[in-house]
């Protein structure tokens, strides 16, 4: 599939959500897999699209930083996400895990981004993992980060790389 340089992103889909523990968003964006890593990586473009905190993240395994958002009760979050990089493979995948800073919690997930060439653009992979199918707050909170990450954030990284400025189609 080639990019029309006119062209949206296409919306976020994946396979069915029959398995409880992850979530899967597979997103294309018209813009080639250079400029999509540097708003993956890049904390003065991180904090454009991702919750507060991100401008500390580094591109360095074990690097450990902490991002804030509002807290939802009805998920047990506590509004505060301790985030450690864990691999990464320069404009292919990088790989971080999120725990909530609170004891109560147990959350301890793994966000995975994989980027593959397609066409002039880029297919965006994204696998969040670990839930608890067990437990309730975790189950509420898959369902709404599984719509948050389809929607808001693939919408918000669209604006982010829109806002990069330069041609979508030649390597940035």
């Amino acid at each position: 599939m080639s990019a029309d340089p006119g062209r949206r992103p296409e919306p976020a889909s994946g396979p069915p959500d029959d398995d409880l523990t992850v979530i899967r968003v597979d997103q294309y964006f018209p813009h080639p897999p250079a400029k999509v890593w540097r708003a993956l990586t890049e904390p003065e473009l991180l904090v454009q699209w991702q919750m507060q905190g991100a401008e500390a993240f580094r591109l360095e395994v074990g690097h450990r930083y902490t991002m804030t958002s509002v807290p939802r009760p009805n998920t047990d979050f506590s509004g505060t996400v301790e985030a450690e990089v864990l691999a990464y493979t320069p404009e292919r995948m990088l790989s971080v895990r999120w725990r909530d800073s609170s004891s109560s919690n147990s959350v301890d997930w793994t966000i995975t981004w994989r980027l593959e060439q397609e066409g002039r653009g880029t297919r965006l992979f994204l696998v969040h993992e670990g839930f608890d199918p067990d437990d309730p707050a975790q189950l509420m909170a898959r369902k709404i980060m599984s719509g948050g990450w389809r929607t808001h954030v693939m919408r918000s990284l669209g604006h982010a790389l829109e806002g990069m400025g330069g041609s979508r189609t030649s390597q940035e």
